[in-house]
């Protein structure tokens, strides 16, 4: 067996091709999101997850361990500052364009007047204010999506991004103590612990906790997967015939292990990956743009309104091609006007350094 493949090396941070992965994930979120706004009620998917489900997944992981990454290497003031940048006012946009541009749009389309529009609750004021602080309270505008085969929502993907956020958080705690920079062991209790509040909350022990514990033990393990296998990779460097071995055992752990299969399977996707990441090129645009968040938090509302206006009577292939396109159109808009030029001003923020293993 080539030494190559058994030596550990440095991940290659600036020439991957995570861009392009994450992308990727982005699309299959849409593709599944598609079956259900035409209308089909049901999506491709495999063991009780849609392809969207997965997606979501694989974001989770490569997230946690890129977070994990930059919290150890920033303070704990300039790591919130570019969390907040990269999340933030993308999404404050989206969610205005949605009120003032999207809604309206649906509306005429669909009734043919703008009255009521402003006035009826759930109003687009209300629609703003109720998810401003990421945690989505508010699907529908009026009644502007009132007769669409999924009916009163307009962004059914933006509910994760109040996770993730809750995911930076912990990152952000945990990379006060000492100990969560010397030692993986304390990540690995703390995945395992995840994994099996997961076990509990499948089996109805939630303890009387809400709706957003229950969603927050699905996505949790998967975002500490991936800051396990960051810590790993720092203390012993990346192994590529680790990340070929990872892809087999993740894929028969998320395929037929019910409930607890995705979980276990974790920072084996994530190192899987990682791997990936370093054998498949990716284009030289997509490398120095990254569009998967804005083609993320898009999609939904595109595809609404590319249903209003008929592009769905093709049939499903052209319903994704027309969505798919409008989707990039609005993302590049997202990358080049909003989360590029804050992330550069957010950068302008005198960094301390913080030592891997301090």
């Amino acid at each position: 067996m080539s030494a190559d493949l058994t030596t550990p090396r440095e991940f290659p941070f600036r020439s991957n091709s995570l861009n392009l992965f994450r992308l990727i994930l982005a699309f299959l979120v849409l593709v599944a999101h598609a079956f259900y706004t035409a209308g089909l009620n049901w999506a491709p998917g495999f063991n009780g997850e849609n392809l969207g489900g997965w997606a979501v997944i694989g974001f989770f992981v490569i997230s946690g361990f890129l977070i994990t990454r930059s919290r150890l290497r920033t303070d704990a003031g300039t790591f919130l500052v570019h969390r907040i940048a990269r999340i933030m006012p993308a999404f404050l946009v989206c969610l205005a364009l949605t009120a003032a541009v999207f809604g309206p749009i649906a509306q005429l389309a669909t009734t043919g007047t703008l009255d009521g529009y402003l006035t009826t609750p759930t109003t687009p004021l209300e629609y703003i204010w109720g998810n401003l602080f990421l945690h989505i309270d508010h699907y529908a505008i009026g009644s502007s999506l009132s007769t669409l085969p999924y009916p009163d929502a307009w962004n059914g993907s933006l509910w994760t991004l109040y996770f993730e956020f809750i995911c930076y958080l912990v990152v952000w705690v945990l990379g006060a103590f000492a100990i969560f920079r010397r030692s993986v062991l304390l990540t690995l209790v703390l995945w395992a612990g995840a994994v099996a509040v997961r076990a509990a909350t499948a089996a109805g022990l939630s303890g009387g906790l809400d709706g957003d514990f229950d969603l927050l033990a699905r996505l949790l393990p998967y975002f500490l997967g991936g800051s396990l296998v960051y810590l790993v990779v720092q203390r012993w460097g990346f192994v590529p015939l680790i990340g070929i071995l990872s892809i087999p055992v993740a894929a028969v752990l998320m395929a037929f292990v019910p409930v607890l299969g995705g979980p276990l399977a974790a920072p084996l996707l994530c190192y899987a990956l990682l791997y990936l990441s370093t054998v498949v090129p990716q284009p030289a645009w997509i490398a120095r743009n990254d569009i998967s968040y804005g083609f993320y938090i898009y999609a939904w509302p595109m595809q609404q309104l590319v249903y209003i206006f008929g592009g769905a009577q093709f049939g499903v292939l052209v319903y994704l091609l027309i969505t798919t396109a409008v989707t990039a159109l609005l993302a590049m808009a997202s990358w080049f006007v909003i989360e590029r030029p804050v992330m550069r001003l957010a950068r302008h923020r005198p960094a301390k350094m913080v030592p891997a293993q301090a």
